[in-house]
């Protein structure tokens, strides 16, 4: 069974496996650079604290003592005290500001990793997976997890870190200035603070989560009842959805004015945590100046220390909010490196060597979910350079076969050999390089109409490009547009026809010059003027190369060397188009109801 959808994953996750996770992007053996950087960004940290707890607090008691001592001090000494103040202030400024500029590299190279990393591994993710998930959310998870990175170590790295530091240096000169009362009150107020901070956010998330989905219904009633509304004039309920969407945002107003109240009570309660602090040291201060054992720039230093200490204390519940949300879209980032790959190269893969291009499908069984079988024991032969096409039903395991080919499933048994040469046991690289394909719904990329046909094969020429647009029959269009070989296709190809999309592919895979090529359903969606120009192109760029063609229009593979009919994910017959039609079975049915579908076509035409 696939591995649960890392998409849906969405809750509490622990910090410390997620950052480890994230260590080796941030500190990578093999950046010396980054890791300097890495160290020079710390230093700056570490520097701006010592500057922000021992210059500007200091140079600040200092001045007061100066000019309340008896006798004072001189005003010159007491002037550079406070120019020192201003100094040390404007230096904590430059080493914040230079910090970010040494880290902003780094945490931009790191994520650069992570996404490149996360990336390639969707790609080499099977098929599967990316049928049983919407893409939409998949890209919204890298998203969200790269975005997250930059947040989560700004936050941790200087907000975290530093409030630590910071908290331990204030501790430190409170120990030796003013005793451990002091010191055991400062901790109290922070574990209280913490504690009050984070039951209070919980309690907001809580309420912000209910206020959006209350938003999200209001809205979403809003336009399906716009999109509704013929149906409601039908029944005359103007005034019944006027109520309803009335309802509907009146609770969310009701939701939205207790999460902003609730920030209310957060920054109250906050406040009213550190200013009692704050007026408590204080008190104690003067208490002990008015003993003779404090000096009144004491007064200063402790309202100064706990004024720095508390503004990084003051966004401790943005965040925690944004780190926890951070940990959840980086954990379901990795969950999706997590995600093994169903199909794997063995681990002595050899490339593939195609001399001649026999095909050979040994009783091959196969199904998409382990209860239910698709094909039921195929035996096929295709020999080199034969053009061969399968046809049958819808649901017959035709294009299947394809997949099973290009190796995008594993087989649930027997084994599918080229030239001899199982292709489990090649590498996969080798083994799509060795084949190309004409799908039934081509989708092209939102880029140029030249960059399209290039991406056959990496590194072609200019030359080679434009010869495999003609081998296409598409160079006259494209030289007819004003752009040429720059004009861009649109979205999945939508500015282009089904026809001129079609010849795209096949100028696509003619430069690619694959030994094998696979036809499915190339023709089925166009007309049949464009169809009968379209085959006659398929047909010269067949030759030479093993072919499949896996077709529901039969009259397009009366050429082949073989027809092979499937039912039932099994073979019921084989053989050339006459002798097929000689044997009355299966084939010559389906051929005569095509037949007659087009008979009935032309009378209503």
């Amino acid at each position: 069974m696939p591995p649960s959808d890392p998409t849906n994953r969405t809750a509490d996750r622990p910090l410390g496996p997620t950052l480890r996770r994230f260590l080796p992007y941030l500190w990578p053996s093999d950046a010396p650079g980054m890791k300097l950087r890495v160290t020079g960004a710390m230093l700056l940290v570490v520097a701006s604290k010592l500057v922000q707890v021992y210059g500007a607090p200091f140079a600040l008691q200092g001045a007061v003592d100066g000019m309340a001592g008896v006798p004072r001090s001189p005003a010159s000494l007491v002037i550079l005290l406070v120019i020192g103040y201003a100094a040390a202030r404007f230096g904590s400024t430059l080493f914040d500001n230079l910090r970010n500029t040494v880290f902003e590299s780094v945490g931009q190279e790191a994520t650069r990793r992570l996404a490149a990393q996360v990336f390639r591994h969707l790609h080499d993710l099977s098929l599967r997976f990316h049928l049983e998930r919407r893409t939409g959310a998949v890209t919204k998870v890298v998203e969200r997890g790269t975005k997250s990175i930059d947040t989560m170590l700004y936050f941790l790295l200087f907000n975290i870190a530093p409030t630590v530091l910071e908290l331990s240096l204030v501790l430190g000169i409170f120990w030796v200035k003013f005793g451990w009362p002091l010191v055991a009150a400062t901790v109290v107020m922070v574990v209280v603070y913490i504690w009050f901070t984070r039951k209070v956010t919980d309690w907001r998330a809580a309420l912000r989560e209910r206020m959006n989905d209350l938003d999200t219904g209001a809205v979403a009633h809003a336009v399906d009842s716009l999109l509704n509304f013929e149906t409601v004039k039908y029944f005359g309920a103007e005034d019944r959805e006027a109520k309803r969407y009335d309802a509907a945002m009146g609770a969310y107003a009701k939701a939205a004015v207790r999460s902003e109240n609730s920030l209310a009570w957060l920054n109250v309660g906050q406040g009213a945590i550190t200013n009692l602090m704050l007026g408590g040291g204080m008190a104690f201060v003067v208490w002990g100046w008015a003993q003779g054992r404090f000096s009144a720039g004491d007064v200063v230093l402790v309202s100064t220390l706990l004024a720095q200490l508390f503004r990084p204390l003051d966004l401790l519940g943005m965040v925690y909010r944004t780190i926890r949300q951070g940990v959840i879209d980086m954990g379901a980032m990795f969950d999706l490196v997590d995600t093994p790959s169903e199909v794997v190269d063995a681990p002595d893969a050899q490339p593939l060597v195609v001399d001649r291009g026999l095909l050979r499908f040994e009783d091959v069984r196969f199904g998409y979910d382990a209860d239910r079988l698709i094909l039921k024991g195929i035996t096929l032969d295709i020999p080199a350079g034969a053009t061969v096409a399968v046809v049958g039903p819808s649901g017959a395991g035709k294009s299947t076969l394809a997949r099973l080919l290009y190796r995008f499933y594993d087989l649930t048994d027997g084994r599918v050999t080229i030239d001899g040469q199982d292709i489990a046991k090649v590498t996969q690289a080798s083994l799509r390089r060795a084949i190309g394909i004409v799908p039934q719904d081509t989708v092209l990329f939102n880029d140029t109409i030249g960059y399209n046909i290039a991406y056959g094969r990496e590194g072609a020429s200019e030359a080679e490009i434009h010869a495999a647009a003609r081998g296409a029959a598409i160079a006259g269009f494209i030289e007819g547009q004003s752009d040429g070989y720059d004009t861009r296709v649109g979205e999945r190809g939508l500015k282009l026809s089904g026809g001129e999309k079609q010849r795209v592919a096949i100028a696509r895979t003619l430069l690619k010059n694959p030994p094998i090529l696979i036809l499915d359903e190339a023709t089925s969606a166009l007309d049949s003027r464009t169809e009968a120009d379209i085959m006659a192109t398929l047909h010269a760029i067949e030759r030479g190369r093993t072919t499949i063609v896996i077709a529901h229009r039969l009259s397009t593979i009366v050429h082949a060397d073989k027809i092979v009919v499937l039912e039932a994910g099994r073979v019921v017959e084989q053989g050339t188009h006459a002798e097929l039609l000689r044997a009355d079975g299966t084939y010559a049915e389906l051929w005569a109801r095509q037949a007659n579908e087009r008979r009935e076509a032309l009378v209503d035409g």
